[in-house]
């Protein structure tokens, strides 16, 4: 699309330089010379003007972001089709003055925990105004979230909006699925329908990328990420970066559930749980409950349970049970009695000889536990375990056995809680002489490490802050970076602020300085082939439109700086594009209606003045000055007579 800046749009707004481009539409910063104040002009492109089903998309997108009143979503102001001049359907929203969440990914890799939560609350807030009068985003992306200079964060791009305030389509003709592949709920995959759970997909999405600093799902085409959110659960953030709060990890789980039901119903209730997990960071709040930090833990089958039984058939018995028989039921029969009362006999003195020496054994026994106990070794104490316990309930437990106890060390320790006994001396199970001291070892609790912020130091600096704070070097990797010198620190992962433990291995991410990228001329190119490349390319392309004699119109006349080299990635580039010739030809318009005549001069550029005679209803054009074939610059003026 040709830059329309300098032109004014329904006689109010006037187009000041481009913001940014789509595959839909052209962003203007502009000027409301109505109310002397900087707008936003949003102008789908001239080959999309024709699609009724665009313009529809496009008028949608007004009236879904105009039906919210909310300080972090973007506000529409006004939207229409410009009837004079370039043809045009625009609409106008709130001038943001800042940057994409997108490009603060894509400078500081990934967020702290913290630092997610506070981009997300807003987020939220902004969605479950839309979803409370039924009105669905469908395209959350960190390229939808505006950051502004202030720090304000905005939601802009209702554009893929729903809802009975603006109807239910979804889908282009060609029946590619709206909205971007990578933060896309399997739903809107699958059957091409969408609710407010399809947002709180997203922002799962969004959340999980700013956590860890990728994409949940890779692919070679959106075909096949598509497929994998369909087919595959998104991962425990925590697997990407470790160290990410238990909590948290378990709501972005939930969040991106692949079945609707499983997530927050809407973003409301996404976004009371994230302030319930802020709430259990921040220790002033709230202490730290390991039970609310565990996902819910399901039901397994138990190969144990107990066979079920029809009520209309008894289990059979088992053979053991079938086959057992009481001595007392048994019958014996006469002719053996005499021979029983001779076996008993010789049973019985055998017994009372047996008696006698398990009385002399007992006699011995007891003679040797009265040593043991009142002589020996059985005076002594048993230490009891106390492992595990608080100091006070270890000092209660050995001194209810007479034994004293005292604090001796305290160490870290990762699977005893701090403040509880780690071990003693001696162990659990040794002896003491009652009045003796057991020596306690108490935990610190686990041995952790704050990771230094590193950015903008040297990889000498930086390796030798990881050794003072008792954390390892670990792999060094280079980045381009519009920020960060050539040779210093970018950030470090895990990020800087992380709780680790001792030695954990830190890897460092070191600027390669602002990336050299190969410049093309297009002297002589098309002038929207030329912004689009050198846009895709990274570069910052500004276009300036001249009339030339020479030069057909929209083809490049000179580029700065020239091409055949290389400038740094965000160079601007300046692109000066022929308008054409300035001179036209008076067309032939006799007997054409005032109208018409006027429309197909003012199209050349040339100020069309009337003069009116006689007394005719309908009035045709009598006469031109200058005359017909008459070859004029320009904006000149041209007089029509009609009657």
């Amino acid at each position: 699309m040709s830059d329309l800046s300098g032109e004014i749009i329904d006689g109010r707004y006037e187009l000041l330089h481009q913001i940014a481009s789509g595959g839909m539409a052209t962003i203007y910063a502009a000027m409301d010379t109505r109310l002397d104040r900087k707008v936003a002009v949003k102008i789908m492109h001239a080959h999309l003007a024709n699609d009724e089903a665009f313009v529809d998309r496009f008028i949608r997108e007004a009236k879904a972001a105009a039906a919210l009143s909310h300080p972090n979503i973007v506000a529409v102001q006004d939207q229409g089709w410009n009837q004079s001049g370039v043809p045009a359907v625009f609409l106008v929203m709130e001038l943001i003055d800042g940057h994409t969440l997108r490009d603060y990914l894509f400078e500081q890799g990934s967020f702290s925990p913290a630092e997610v939560i506070r981009y997300l609350i807003p987020v939220l807030s902004a969605l479950a105004a839309a979803h409370k009068i039924g009105i669905v985003h469908r395209d959350i992306k960190p390229e939808n979230i505006l950051i502004s200079q202030s720090g304000r964060i905005k939601v802009a791009d209702f554009g893929l909006a729903r809802g009975e305030l603006i109807g239910n389509t979804m889908t282009a003709e060609s029946s590619v699925i709206l909205g971007s592949v990578s933060y896309l709920s399997p739903e809107q995959v699958q059957r091409g329908i969408a609710d407010a759970r399809s947002d709180v997909y997203s922002v799962g999405i969004v959340a999980f990328e700013l956590l860890t600093g990728e994409k949940p799902f890779a692919g070679d085409s959106p075909i096949q990420i598509a497929y994998k959110h369909v087919n595959e659960r998104v991962p425990a953030p925590s697997t990407l970066k470790p160290g990410i709060p238990a909590s948290l990890d378990a709501l972005v789980q939930r969040a991106t559930s692949t079945n609707p039901d499983d997530r927050p119903r809407d973003a409301d209730q996404f976004l009371n749980e994230l302030r319930e997990v802020q709430a259990l960071l921040d220790p002033k709040q709230r202490q730290l409950s390991l039970e609310l930090d565990l996902p819910p833990i399901p039901v397994r089958n138990n190969s144990r349970r107990t066979p079920r039984v029809s009520s209309s058939k008894s289990p059979e018995p088992s053979g053991r049970v079938s086959t057992m028989v009481s001595n007392k039921d048994k019958k014996v029969p006469p002719e053996k009695t005499s021979e029983r009362a001779r076996t008993e006999k010789h049973h019985a003195s055998a017994r009372i000889k047996r008696n006698r020496w398990i009385a002399l054994g007992i006699s011995v026994l007891i003679g040797v536990g009265g040593w043991y106990a009142f002589l020996g070794p059985g005076t002594r104490v048993v230490v009891p375990s106390v492992a595990g316990l608080t100091v006070d309930q270890a000092k209660t437990a050995l001194s209810s056995l007479g034994l004293k106890s005292a604090v001796t060390d305290q160490v870290f320790s990762e699977d005893i809680s701090k403040g509880k006994i780690i071990s003693s001396k001696p162990a659990g199970g040794g002896r003491m002489n009652a009045g003796e001291t057991v020596s306690l070892f108490v935990s610190k609790g686990p041995e952790r490490y704050l990771v230094p912020d590193m950015q903008g130091l040297t990889i000498e600096a930086a390796a030798a802050l990881i050794d003072k704070n008792s954390l390892a070097l670990g792999t060094i990797t280079e980045a381009f970076s519009l920020k960060i010198p050539q040779g210093f620190i970018i950030n470090s992962s895990p990020i800087a602020g992380t709780s680790v433990a001792r030695n954990t291995t830190i890897n460092l991410n070191v600027s390669k300085g602002i990336e050299q990228l190969p410049l093309a001329s297009y002297v002589g190119k098309g002038g929207e082939q030329a912004l689009n490349e050198l846009t895709d390319a990274g570069f910052d392309v500004s276009s300036t439109y001249v009339y030339s004699e020479s030069v057909p119109i929209g083809i490049v006349i000179s580029q700065t700086p020239d091409g055949g080299g290389s400038a740094p990635k965000g160079a601007k580039i300046a692109l000066t594009v022929s308008k054409g010739s300035e001179s036209v030809f008076i067309p032939n318009v006799y007997s054409l209606t005032q109208a018409k005549a006027t429309a197909i001069l003012q199209d050349l550029d040339l100020h069309v003045i009337v003069k009116k005679i006689g007394t005719r209803a309908i009035k045709v054009v009598i006469d031109i000055s200058p005359t017909v074939s008459s070859k004029v610059l320009r904006g000149s003026k041209v007089t029509i007579t009609v009657g």
